[in-house]
């Protein structure tokens, strides 16, 4: 029932997939320029050296002896590459406190990146929780403003650990598959790491469901959300492991195939509503768990079989 209620809550909110769609684009153009600014001092000084003009005129040489057929002129051609790409090294290696730098500033600007795509989710989880609660239709932008601090302090906590186990993870899994199972042919090699890689996000994802519907209906704050979200005790995470395992594998599908027979065009609406998709069901997910009845559309509310009492606390904040 999950599944057929989250679609039911995501179809119901659907409107927040274009409010998503507008708001990512804009970060990511800002974010776009900020690289573009400090990506091309170095690709100029690289593209614009002697040795990088000598390695793109070796290898056309070579690739037209090749293809013209003269093998006695292919060593003259390799000769020329070869020393050509050693002097490149060479520059490289020269320029590597620089390039050190450069690989810094775009970490930072990513980082930067991925923060205010976190404000974003945020306002969306709260405007899905909105709906669910209330019938409510809020602002987007509006949601996003009133709720600045707490998702600004909920995405300084949440991203760095995100990027530290994405990397980690992604880093373990390459080498483990490509590595360690080399004896593997490639096909079953490249089928081996999207299903490990989609099942370790789904791992992070049910450490984490808890976070945001912690803080946004459940009213927690910052410190008490992140215990109760990493304590998994009766929150039957299996169940909840499969199911997003499950979504993911069908959001990778979708986009995959909205990327290959669209040229792309289909991801301006199955991205902005992968990440919609997987926040309703983390809030479908804490209202069964918590027995609080929900819409999930205008005529239906989700009632629990036996629907648990409100604190006196939870009733004064208006719950």
């Amino acid at each position: 029932m999950k599944f057929k209620h989250t679609f039911n809550v995501f179809i119901d909110n659907f409107s927040v997939t274009f409010k998503q769609l507008l708001y990512r684009l804009v970060i990511i153009v800002i974010a776009a320029v900020f690289m573009s600014l400090v990506i091309t001092p170095y690709k100029n000084a690289l593209t614009g050296s002697e040795d990088y003009t000598n390695l793109v005129n070796g290898v056309k040489s070579f690739l037209s002896n090749l293809v013209q057929g003269r093998p006695t002129d292919l060593g003259q051609s390799t000769e020329q590459v070869k020393t050509a790409f050693d002097n490149l090294l060479v520059l490289v290696s020269d320029n590597r406190a620089n390039i050190a730098w450069g690989v810094v500033g775009i970490v930072a600007i990513y980082f930067v990146e991925k923060f205010f795509m976190g404000l974003g989710n945020y306002a969306a989880a709260a405007v899905v929780n909105d709906k669910m609660a209330l019938r409510a239709n809020s602002s987007f932008f509006l949601t996003l403003i009133r709720n600045l601090k707490e998702a600004s302090l909920y995405n300084l906590m949440y991203i760095p650990l995100s990027m530290i186990y994405d990397a980690a993870i992604l880093f373990g899994i390459y080498f483990l598959v490509f590595k360690g199972l080399f004896f593997l042919i490639v096909p079953l090699q490249l089928c081996l790491f999207v299903t490990l890689t989609l099942f370790a996000i789904s791992v992070k994802m049910m450490f984490t469901t808890d976070w945001l519907p912690a803080l946004i209906r459940g009213k927690k704050q910052q410190g008490a959300a992140f215990v109760y979200t990493f304590n998994r005790r009766r929150k039957n995470s299996l169940n909840v492991l499969a199911n997003f395992f499950v979504l993911t594998t069908i959001i990778f599908l979708l986009n995959v195939a909205g990327a290959t027979f669209s040229f792309g065009a289909a991801l301006l609406i199955s991205v902005p509503s992968s990440y919609v998709i997987l926040l309703c069901f983390e809030f479908v997910n804490y209202y069964d768990r918590e027995e609080l009845k929900y819409f999930i559309d205008k005529n239906t509310i989700i009632k629990p079989d036996k629907e648990r009492p409100l604190t006196r606390e939870e009733f004064f904040r208006g719950e």
